[in-house]
């Protein structure tokens, strides 16, 4: 008797990527690919110079983004912080944030949503702009 593997495997390359204004985005566990219950995830991938827009929230979850590669910075809810690899920033409900890719190269960043979340369920926020020179803190 064989029993069916639980296993649920996936390589970023073979799942498709699009293009949304200021990324690059391939969802490596949604509704679609590896269908998980709990959760959704993406790679994104920010070039340089290039900012995540519009500013966005999450009015039915939460996001946790993790920096692979690059460095840039954060703004949640008015504040900026630098980003480099390995660090990790929670986007609780409902805060306003965006990534800007202020390095050389290009900037990788793996999110994870909960509950499951799709760019259909984003609240977005085209009136706040990314602050000029202005951070709040940094380091």
């Amino acid at each position: 008797m064989f029993k069916e593997s639980a296993l649920k495997i996936i390589h970023e390359s073979d799942v498709k990527e699009i293009q949304v204004p200021g990324r690059y985005l391939r969802w490596i566990a949604d509704a679609h690919i590896l269908q998980p219950q709990f959760l959704t995830s993406c790679v994104m991938r920010i070039l340089p110079c290039e900012t995540v827009k519009p500013a966005h929230a999450h009015p039915q979850g939460e996001e946790l983004i993790y920096v692979i590669s690059g460095e840039g910075k954060v703004y949640v809810d008015g504040e900026v912080e630098p980003l480099c690899p390995g660090t990790a920033v929670l986007f609780q409900k409902d805060s306003i944030h965006m990534v800007r890719n202020t390095g050389s190269s290009e900037m990788k960043v793996i999110c994870f949503f909960a509950p499951p979340a799709s760019l259909d369920t984003y609240e977005y926020h085209p009136e706040v702009s990314f602050p000029e020179g202005n951070e709040t803190s940094g380091r």
